[in-house]
């Protein structure tokens, strides 16, 4: 058995870097830190509760100011490698078109297999109420639900964007429970002007109406069908919405966010010579990065359930 590392190709790690997926929304939900140098790393994560705890400050005249000390729980993690590979035959690159780079080609694709991975990993941990502190999640009443004409889909927003400890300013939404918003009477009057019958509201509108800096809109589908099988097309981001509050500054330890992602030097792709593909052997490309998904302040966020009555 060869022990010798996969030789990673420059020209292949640049088509996978460079490689991106304009549906996907992974990396804007759960922003990337800069690579770090080691797989394992160490976050902090706060007691938020300390922040709003008024202390005595009063000092006497000669006596020292009551003391106090941000305390913190050091939480020891590390990244996952994901990757995949794509067996080429030799046959297939001695007869490929003029121009035509297969191994660019299959690194483009099993790239793009990678993204939509992240994307549905990262779906799931957004969507999943335990991952929101006590209090700080809602499932919609039939009556609240964004396809109820009569609902008060504002009402709602307003009063989850509220609950935190710090006001949500990104908001994560699956496309059809989005469209439903955008079409609802409330936000078509608000929006048109008009009585509410007919319409559609632009997510930036709704994003100035609801005080947020980005709103974030699910499109990913993927086959949940076993190979060979017809295809079932489904949603990774389902019909839910979370709200998150998130500052930038907090990747490199100077604020605060919901979530984040680590990420271990770069992704890389690269090929090598096999024997046993086919006849006269071919190439087997591989693509992979090394990641962790971060749910760092589950206090940071509001997660609203079945927005919708028929999903």
């Amino acid at each position: 058995m060869s022990t010798a590392p996969f030789p990673v190709q420059p020209e292949l790690t640049a088509v996978a870097i460079a490689f991106v997926n304009k549906r996907a929304i992974a990396d804007r939900v759960l922003l990337r830190a800069s690579p770090m140098t080691k797989k394992e790393f160490k976050y902090r994560r706060y007691d938020f509760g300390q922040n709003f705890t008024v202390p005595d400050t009063r000092v006497g005249r000669t006596s020292k100011p009551n003391q106090v000390e941000m305390k913190s729980e050091d939480v020891t993690a590390s990244t996952q490698d994901y990757g995949l590979e794509d067996p080429i035959p030799q046959d297939d690159i001695d007869q490929a078109p003029p121009g035509q780079n297969l191994l660019m080609g299959a690194t483009e694709w099993l790239t793009n297999l990678i993204v939509l991975d992240r994307e549905v990993r990262t779906a799931g941990l957004v969507f999943n109420p335990t991952n929101y502190g006590s209090g700080l999640t809602k499932d919609l009443a039939a009556g609240e639900k964004f396809d109820n004409p009569e609902s008060d889909p504002l009402g709602v927003l307003s009063d989850a964007l509220d609950a935190p400890v710090m006001r949500p300013n990104v908001a994560v939404v699956g496309r059809k429970a989005f469209s439903k918003l955008a079409r609802h009477p409330q936000l078509v009057k608000a929006y048109h002007g008009n009585d509410g019958g007919s319409g559609i509201v632009p997510a930036k509108f709704i994003a100035e109406v609801l005080e947020l800096e980005e709103l974030l809109i699910g499109e990913a589908l993927f086959n949940t069908a076993k190979r060979g099988k017809t295809p079932v097309m489904t949603r990774a981001w389902g019909p839910h919405m979370a709200l998150h509050y998130r500052d930038q500054a907090a990747l490199s330890g100077r604020g605060a966010l919901w979530g984040w992602t680590a990420q271990y030097k770069t992704r890389v792709a690269g090929s090598k010579p096999d024997g046993d593909i086919g006849l006269r052997g071919g190439q087997m490309v591989r693509v992979g990065e090394s990641v962790a998904e971060v749910v760092a302040a589950p206090e940071l966020g509001f997660l609203l359930q079945n927005l919708l009555g028929t999903p």
